[in-house]
């Protein structure tokens, strides 16, 4: 078994082939269509995904009740609620998909079982773990030191599927923008593409 979106995930120098061929095998192929719940707040993640084809998105309900995107996930990329699965503690978050999605299924189980079988997989998830860190907190700074325009231009160069297949109304949330700015912001990027 191969896959592109399960080599891209697993990218780490030190993996042996063998060591591979036993992670890959350990992942089941999994389908969800637009609007599937892959995991519902309240619940405890018992699996994560690597996310051949699709888009999906985490959010969370604010204090008003209102959906606030927290993430997307876009092609080659783990969809996972790290808090729930390696705490072991209910979700916070909602996670759904945008789009038809074909996944690659790994039990916390199975998991746990390889992670302490094959040392490179506890160093691969330390390097995996520590990139994504760093991604939380680059965007966390950029909610405040960024212009909207410049956020919203960063994620579509980043993951311009989201802007083709998510709701207006998402990417606002995650942006931290209400829908009518973002609007504003998407027809002067339009009407002058040059300025920004």
């Amino acid at each position: 078994m191969t896959s592109k979106a399960l080599e891209i995930c697993y990218d780490f120098p030190f993996f042996l082939q063998e060591e591979l061929d036993e992670i890959f095998q350990a992942h089941e192929k999994v389908s969800f269509q637009k609007g599937d719940i892959i995991l519902e707040e309240g619940k405890m993640a018992n699996e994560y995904y690597i996310l051949e084809k699709g888009l999906a998105r985490s959010y969370v309900n604010d204090f008003s009740g209102n959906e606030v995107t927290t993430h997307f996930f876009a092609d080659n990329e783990i969809i996972i609620e790290v808090l729930s699965l390696f705490q072991r503690i209910p979700s916070q978050e909602n996670i759904v998909c945008i789009t038809d999605c074909e996944c690659w299924r790994f039990d916390f189980e199975t998991f746990q079982e390889l992670y302490h079988k094959i040392p490179n997989l506890s160093e691969w998830g330390r390097s995996w773990m520590s990139k994504e860190l760093f991604v939380y907190k680059q965007r966390s700074v950029e909610m405040f030191t960024l212009s909207a325009t410049k956020r919203y231009l960063n994620l579509l160069e980043q993951k311009p599927q989201v802007v083709q297949f998510a709701p207006l109304k998402q990417i606002a949330s995650y942006l931290g923008v209400t829908d009518t700015s973002l609007s504003r912001i998407r027809k002067e990027i339009v009407s002058h593409p040059k300025k920004n």
